[in-house]
């Protein structure tokens, strides 16, 4: 049971899939059997949230498809429903390339979506999100694991990890969102097409991203270099 004491709040499952991940085949039947004669079950506290995944320092993407991040936004209808929507945002080029709307999100739904982009985009290198039961579940689990993304949770407590698709949702709360009375579901997907206007107006470049025009230098130092230093006007 070396696997369960260097992972003490993993539960039979997860660690059923650690040991698949590590080449031991064994059934869960088993596996569950073993860890109630050894009492290994998990003792639940509150107040503590808890990760499976790494937290590794993150490199910076310097290509598309390097980095993705999820959050969720969530909203209310006209009736007073209330309903999410699950954002997913390219970090190098900071282009948000899914917006799902629903009244439920679980965990298999949000991998689901996430097989629709990987076939139409491409498989990232690595996926970022928060601790959210969505993001933890056992069905995100079994996708990384089957797909080989690499997925990193941020630290509880620190949403600036998680900065760029942060600063997108604000965006698409206060441009969309607040301006938008959804009457209902089908509507609140509708207006995702709306949305696209946010990708007219980019935010700030990444720090390696200058703009060609910051690297021009002006006509009075252009003249001033041709004369040799000799411009006095």
């Amino acid at each position: 049971m070396g696997v369960r004491n260097s992972e003490r709040r993993l539960g039979y499952r997860r660690l059923h899939v650690l040991l698949r991940r590590e080449g031991y085949v064994v059934n869960h039947k088993r596996l569950f059997r073993l860890y109630r004669e050894e009492k290994l079950a998990v003792q639940r506290r509150g107040g503590h949230k808890r990760a499976i995944g790494t937290r590794a320092p993150m490199l910076v993407p310097l290509a598309p498809n390097e980095r993705w991040n999820l959050d969720f936004v969530s909203d209310q209808l006209t009736d007073g429903r209330r309903f999410r929507i699950l954002t997913v945002v390219d970090d190098c080029t900071r282009e948000n390339i899914a917006l799902i709307a629903d009244t439920s999100l679980p965990g298999l739904r949000v991998a689901l979506e996430l097989d629709r982009l990987v076939a139409a985009r491409g498989k990232p290198k690595m996926i970022v999100s928060d601790n959210g039961t969505e993001f933890t579940s056992n069905a995100i689990l079994h996708w990384a694991d089957e797909t080989r993304v690499g997925w990193h949770y941020i630290v509880p407590g620190k949403p600036i990890q998680n900065a760029f698709i942060k600063s997108f949702n604000g965006r698409l709360r206060d441009e969309l969102l607040n301006e938008t009375l959804f009457s209902s579901l089908h509507h609140a997907r509708a207006a995702r097409q709306l949305a696209a206007r946010l990708q007219q107006k980019p935010p700030s470049p990444p720090p390696w991203m200058a703009h060609a025009d910051r690297l021009q230098p002006s006509e009075r130092t252009q003249s001033w270099i041709k004369l040799g230093g000799n411009v006095t006007s």
